[in-house]
């Protein structure tokens, strides 16, 4: 794959769709980057994509939900791929609050987004979205100092954000499907490259952090940068864990690049 690709949105729990795109990662291979719609009573878009699929994504999120009727937009945290397309979403959804923090408000502003959209919410708290709460939750990794998941009380849904991504050699629709080796070999990769801050944690602390997501029961896990996960969740916890042991990822420098363009 060497371009971006924006699949049709698709159910991947009850309420629930996916809007996914695949991203190549020259040299290393693919990210799944993942957007989803809650069709609660009052439904809510978890991410918005990167602004190189725009049109794409706008598209897909037309037959996922009519944009007018969304009334939630949950950024996770402000990083270009998951803010790509947010002006555009709130243009199209007048009715629609950003869930985010003080620290997401304040990143919105640093971007030119509409702060007087945003609605504050921390970990520890929930989202009363009509038929159900959306439990706001610090998730065990993170690349962002804003950084909230979410976990959906009714379908039992724990997005997960950035936690348990993984670098993938080809799409995959169901994290459960990819061998549980290239899938731990995915997932060390990359928090080499994202997360590598993990090898510096105290490991009780971590495993402590590790734990509450064990706790939560989860019938699905849904993360950013992972295909959706049923019935794995403590093989995710064992890959996640032990990628924190992996060394930091070192990119080419300039003439490395150069060499790899020529090639």
């Amino acid at each position: 794959m060497h371009a971006p690709v924006l699949h049709a949105p698709r159910a991947v729990a009850a309420d629930t769709s996916l809007i996914a795109s695949w991203l190549p990662l020259p040299g290393l291979g693919l990210i799944p980057c993942n957007s989803f719609v809650i069709r609660s009573a009052q439904p809510v878009l978890v991410d918005t994509g990167v602004a190189g699929l725009r049109g794409d994504f706008l598209a897909a999120l037309g037959e996922a939900v009519d944009p007018a009727d969304l009334r939630w937009i949950w950024i996770p945290h402000m990083d270009a791929d998951h803010i790509g397309n947010l002006a555009a979403v709130l243009e199209l959804a007048p009715k629609a609050r950003v869930v985010t923090n003080y620290l997401g408000m304040g990143k919105m502003g640093l971007l030119g987004l509409p702060q007087d959209r945003a609605y504050l919410l921390n970990p520890g708290q929930a989202l009363d979205v009509g038929d159900r709460k959306l439990r706001a939750l610090r998730p065990p990794s993170w690349d962002a100092p804003e950084t909230t998941a979410l976990f959906d009380e009714r379908t039992r849904a724990f997005f997960c954000v950035d936690a348990f991504g993984a670098i993938h050699q080809e799409p995959s629709e169901s994290a459960a499907a990819i061998p549980a080796g290239s899938l731990a070999e995915g997932m060390a990769l990359w928090t080499s490259v994202d997360q590598h801050w993990l090898g510096r944690v105290d490991r009780s602390k971590f495993d402590r952090a590790l734990g509450e997501v064990d706790a939560l029961r989860p019938d699905v896990i849904l993360g950013s940068h992972l295909p959706p996960a049923s019935g794995i969740t403590q093989r995710l916890l064992r890959s996640l864990r032990d990628s924190a042991d992996v060394p930091a990822f070192v990119g080419p420098d300039q003439a490395a690049l150069e060499a790899m363009m020529s090639a």
